[in-house]
């Protein structure tokens, strides 16, 4: 299967869950667990998902592929 995201690994490096992600960006737990088993995600929920990391916006290509 190909890897569409980094978002595990960057999750993993950071030392948190993906509870504490999803409660840090305001989506749910399975949200992310859908994201980073490759399933497309809504632009918005990027950039949540980014922030919650800590990341700028402008590091997106750290954890998602463009497109």
């Amino acid at each position: 299967m190909e890897r569409t995201n980094n978002l595990r690994h960057v999750r993993e490096i950071k030392m948190l869950s993906k509870s504490e992600l999803a409660r840090r960006a305001g989506i749910s737990p399975l949200t992310i667990d859908r994201i980073e088993k490759g399933m497309p995600s809504r632009i918005s929920t990027r950039r949540k998902i980014l922030l919650g990391l800590g990341l700028k916006l402008s590091e997106r290509r750290r954890v998602f592929r463009e497109n």
